[in-house]
């Protein structure tokens, strides 16, 4: 699925919820079919792909190393992603990532992603989110994250705290 982004926005109705797990690697092992759906692709091409192949480029890579430090860490985290569809559209998700275990061993990932709010979206997040990576474009994904790090520190609050209290 390498489809060069658009301007296409696609939403999902807000009852709706957009599912998928993936092995330690993040390779997809579960697509629901409203995820599938709003991808663009049947689930079985879901199945056995790295889940970055709907990876926008509008979100900041800092996004997904917090994500995956969280996650090593066996902790959930939430984050807003903007992702990419299989013809090049995008649509937004509010997504709680989880790990899940076998006993106490990660054997996985879950992740449910909701509709995010508008507003949030509008006001806190794609401001913050261009600041990123406008930062990743200069100076790296160390730039944005030392970005972030000092929004986090003025704020006084963790990353997944700050996202949970927008």
């Amino acid at each position: 699925m390498k489809t060069a982004p658009n301007n296409t926005e696609k939403t999902f109705p807000t009852e709706q919820l957009l599912v998928t797990k993936t092995d330690t690697k993040g390779i997809i092992t579960y697509a629901n079919q409203n995820f599938a759906h709003i991808v663009g692709v049947d689930e079985e091409e879901l199945i056995g792909r790295p889940h970055n192949i709907i990876r926008h480029p509008d979100t900041p890579r800092i996004i997904f190393k917090l994500l995956w430090n969280y996650l090593h860490s066996q902790k959930e985290i939430h984050a807003y992603v903007k992702n990419l569809c299989a013809d090049g559209s995008y649509y937004w998700v509010f997504a709680n990532v989880t790990p899940s275990f076998e006993e106490t061993k990660v054997i996985g990932y879950h992740s449910t992603r909701r509709n995010p709010d508008r507003n949030t979206l509008k006001s806190t997040i794609i401001p913050l989110y261009q600041t990123l990576i406008q930062a990743e474009k200069n100076g790296g994904i160390n730039a944005s994250e030392k970005i972030l790090n000092d929004i986090m520190k003025e704020k006084g609050m963790e990353y997944d705290e700050f996202i949970l209290s927008l």
